[in-house]
């Protein structure tokens, strides 16, 4: 497995504030909301430039006073390559992961946490 760079950011909160992290990062940063794919969550993408760096994620179960353990923050996602060898190394090491398929690209998604309990998110084509 080689990471071969980051992916993008994922806000995961209530939709009041989803709404208003949509509106600061478009409107004060600049971000351009754009394409995502037909996921069962509802949220945003957003763009820099042609890149999605952003990805904001409603939670509806999320009260929009009480943040996740680590804040608004959900996950780091990084572009890799080679699904089998990342999947047997993860193995290897005893680490638990689940895979998932994002909806018309066929792009695999690894998620899994590292000893902190950060959620890491590896990004491989479809």
């Amino acid at each position: 497995m080689a990471i071969t760079g980051l992916a993008h950011v994922n806000v995961r909160a209530s939709e009041a504030m989803i709404e208003r992290v949509r509106r600061f990062h478009a409107d004060v940063l600049g971000l351009t909301e754009g394409p995502r794919p037909p996921f069962r969550s509802r949220g945003y993408w957003l763009y820099a430039g042609s890149l999605d760096v952003m990805h904001l994620t409603v939670d509806p179960s999320m009260d929009d006073d009480a943040p996740a353990r680590t804040g608004w923050l959900d996950h780091v996602a990084f572009t890799a390559n080679d699904l089998e060898a990342s999947l047997a190394r993860l193995e290897a090491h005893g680490v638990a992961y689940r895979v998932e398929r994002v909806p018309a690209s066929g792009a695999a998604q690894v998620f899994t946490r590292d000893p902190a309990g950060i959620a890491i998110e590896l990004n491989f084509a479809g």
